[in-house]
């Protein structure tokens, strides 16, 4: 499956942008989905992940972003959504969505995700 993020941008802090994930390639159903960051300096970081399907599991949250961004999937078309609301400079990252087909407990691991879209830029200042 690939995977392509877009909507990131410049936002000023306590602002919303919301993230898209379009896959194409194989069923996209058969995936759980996660999106992860990766800020100048430092090492990519979990970020929220969401269940195959919307019987599954209740979508995972970092702590640093529970309250303030929702992870939402729409297998119809194919896409993945993260809405973040509250921004804070600290959320500035390029911004990654994977897809793995792991065991749940496990979607926080960034080493058993199998596929990555090319991540987009979010950048958080006033």
């Amino acid at each position: 499956v690939q995977l392509q993020a877009s909507g990131g941008g410049l936002v000023q802090p306590g602002g919303s942008l919301r993230l898209s994930c379009a896959a194409s390639g194989r069923p996209f159903s058969n995936f759980h989905t996660g999106w992860f960051r990766q800020a100048p300096g430092k090492e990519r970081e979990f970020v929220a992940a969401i269940s195959r399907s919307a019987s599954g599991f209740n979508p995972r949250y970092a702590d640093s972003v529970k309250g303030r961004f929702t992870i939402s999937r729409d297998n119809a078309k194919r896409m993945v959504y993260l809405q973040m609301n509250s921004l804070k400079p600290d959320d500035t990252a390029v911004y990654y969505c994977a897809v793995t087909t792991i065991v749940w407990a496990y979607v926080g691991d960034e080493s058993r995700y199998t596929n990555w879209g090319q991540g987009t830029q979010v950048t958080v200042s006033s």
